[in-house]
């Protein structure tokens, strides 16, 4: 029986370079949102990242623009409160507000993921969402909620496993099985996964070759 959201292939020499130009310019931070009316003009084509407190969202950009300092990364969860603009070549390349746990004040959490519904619901210009599913763990029930709320707004994503250096073997395989099983359930799940290290760099070469397939 055929595997349903495989891993996805190893990309052909040409979008591996294309990945890699895109992301070898100037990337800069463009400005941190905290209001639907602060985004930036939507004329160019977007891609996001989403997933729960300290998956590794900051960590992963980082990675991809070989620019340690670009998103703020940090061991406290709930520490990107805003949806952060960046641009990679002609594209931009968003940090959204970390969903579940949050170390804030209930008010502060709900107003941010308040914000982060009204923008993956109403942003056209944007591509698709890369849901982040720490591979120790799989998905859990929160990282389906903003799976159904993607269905709903009919926006791709796709899962990125982050921190797959962190477990190996059968461990990795059950956090896959059950990301899966998760993923079969949602219609707007694109069917193959990516799985990364932003510490060992594994897979950042494949998803840079991705996004510029979307872009």
């Amino acid at each position: 029986m055929e595997l349903r959201f495989p891993e996805v292939e190893t990309p052909d020499d040409a979008s591996l370079e294309a990945g890699r130009l895109l992301f070898a310019g100037a990337t800069e931070f463009v400005k941190g949102v905290v209001a639907m009316d602060g985004l930036p003009p939507a004329d160019r084509v977007e891609v996001c990242f989403a997933g729960r407190s300290n998956v590794g969202k900051s960590s992963l950009i980082n990675a991809l623009t070989g620019r340690k300092g670009l998103a703020r990364a940090s061991n406290t969860p709930g520490r990107t409160q805003e949806i952060n603009f960046f641009t990679a070549g002609d594209i931009y390349v968003v940090d959204l507000p970390g969903y579940g746990f949050a170390n804030a004040p209930v008010a502060v959490v709900e107003k941010w993921q308040r914000l982060l519904k009204q923008y993956l619901s109403g942003r056209q210009t944007l591509r698709r969402v890369f849901v982040l599913i720490d591979a120790r763990h799989g998905a859990k029930a929160v990282d389906e909620e903003i799976m159904s709320l993607l269905d709903k707004s009919a926006v791709t994503f796709q899962v990125v496993m982050t921190k797959v250096d962190k477990v190996k073997g059968a461990a990795l395989e059950e956090a896959m099985t059950r990301t899966r099983a998760a993923l079969a359930k949602h219609p707007a799940a694109f069917p193959e996964l990516i799985l990364t290290s932003s510490e060992k760099g594994e897979g950042i070469a494949t998803l840079r070759a991705v996004i510029a397939g979307i872009s």
